[in-house]
């Protein structure tokens, strides 16, 4: 068994969920371990920014999950992923 690598403040990470047409880019941002994360959502420029102030690490694979029926699974969701699931019927708001 592979011992865990022990968590370093100084590693960041960015996995980029969506690139909207209205140029904000929308993403997961973690301090020490990919797998815990914040979602947050930047203009475009503001997004390069502050990818090369925070030094990050781009991360393109999507996050593990758990198996079906595991009470872990409950947990396997994101705002982004339930945005889509309540939204995903209704009509585009009028601009």
């Amino acid at each position: 068994m592979t011992a865990a690598a022990p968590f370093d403040p100084e590693r960041r990470y960015v996995r980029i969920v969506d690139e909207r047409a209205d140029g904000y880019v929308e993403f997961e941002f973690a301090v020490g371990e990919p797998e815990l994360f914040v979602e947050m959502l930047l203009p475009r420029a503001a997004f390069d920014d502050f990818c090369g102030q925070q030094r990050v690490t781009p991360t393109r694979t999507p996050q593990p999950q758990s198996p079906a029926g595991e009470s872990a699974h409950e947990w396997d969701w994101t705002l982004h992923q339930a945005r889509q699931q309540l939204y995903r019927h209704e009509p585009d708001s009028p601009d």
